[in-house]
């Protein structure tokens, strides 16, 4: 039952952002999507680190 919740909330989700990225994307421009890109890989490594340390306390 949990996943056809988390499915029905990823294709909501998309549904909604979907027509938002593609509204707002001509205003971010490249400048835009690389002052954000420097972000991601530091974030990525935090959740890694979070999942794993959750997952030896667990």
């Amino acid at each position: 039952m949990n996943i056809f919740v988390i499915l029905i909330s990823l294709f909501v989700a998309l549904m909604i952002l979907v027509p938002l990225l593609e509204k707002y994307q001509s205003k971010m421009g490249l400048d835009g999507a690389t002052k954000y890109a420097k972000y991601i890989w530091p974030l990525v490594m935090i959740s890694l680190v979070v999942q794993l340390i959750y997952m030896l306390v667990r």
